[in-house]
């Protein structure tokens, strides 16, 4: 039988772990799309708070929150609601509610891009930070790639929403588990109780109705990724598709991404 797990190396394995993280981190968006250089301007406006035009190429402003999702809305009660987080990790949690509030938490005004070509502008967000937690989880050293699961399920075949990012990405410190929104708990049309929110990314990156957190050595495309669309997903590149400006198989679907 293994030796379990001493609280020393869980230490040592969380330092190595911030360690790496540092060296890889940036704290402005920095992608080259394999070395596909950005196709005219990147957006419109003053730098915002990364250094990007404040909205992103082909993106509009609204002063609503349009409702995007697979057709259904998960209705999840605090009491009931758990959070997995697991795979490549040192050490595997499992929260409910209380405990997920018990988390530090922080207030974050951000942005938020939808690939439909909407964005909101200085959305105020409650929740943990996703690299926070990913912190008391310690991801292996051979863990890149972060698989979110959400409560969500197509209804026609019963495949759960799923999406991914590069733990580097996933680790940008305004990607949060979101629990409030505008000083109010989080609406369930809008993946309450809580959500994964990606300001530098498409907002289908960020899974409504979170319910697992997974750490990968490989990645796995997700739900939309497998249906054409971009697995990237950054939209001061116009990002949106697999196929640059090839609308995927399923884009004008009744259900579209958010």
């Amino acid at each position: 039988m293994d030796a379990p797990e001493t609280s020393d190396s869980l230490v040592e394995r969380r330092l190595r772990y911030l360690r790496r993280q540092a060296a890889l981190h940036a704290e402005v968006v920095e992608v080259d799309l394999d070395g596909r250089a950005p196709e005219g301007p990147q957006g419109d406006g003053p730098p915002n708070r990364h250094g990007m035009p404040r909205v992103p190429v082909g993106q509009r402003v609204v002063e609503s929150w349009p409702v995007l999702d697979l057709g259904v809305h998960p209705e999840i009660a605090t009491a009931d609601w758990r959070l997995e987080v697991g795979g490549m990790v040192a050490n595997p949690l499992v929260l409910d509610w209380d405990a997920f509030l018990a988390l530090p938490q922080v207030r974050e005004t951000s942005d938020f891009h939808c690939v439909t070509t909407w964005s909101r502008l200085d959305d105020e967000w409650e929740g943990v930070r996703l690299a926070d937690l990913l912190e008391l989880a310690v991801p292996d050293e051979s863990a890149r790639f972060v698989r979110f699961t959400g409560h969500d399920a197509d209804p026609q075949s019963g495949e759960a929403y799923t999406t991914s990012l590069p733990l580097a990405r996933a680790t940008d410190p305004d990607v949060l588990l979101a629990h409030r929104w505008q000083g109010a708990p989080l609406a369930r049309e809008h993946g309450g109780p809580c959500r994964v929110i990606t300001p530098r990314l498409y907002a289908w990156k960020g899974t409504k109705w979170i319910r697992r957190i997974e750490l990968l050595a490989e990645d796995r495309l997700g739900f939309w990724e497998r249906r054409g669309y971009s697995n990237t997903a950054e939209p001061w590149f116009g990002d949106r598709y697999a196929t640059p400006d090839d609308p995927p198989p399923g884009a004008n679907d009744p259900f579209p991404v958010p």
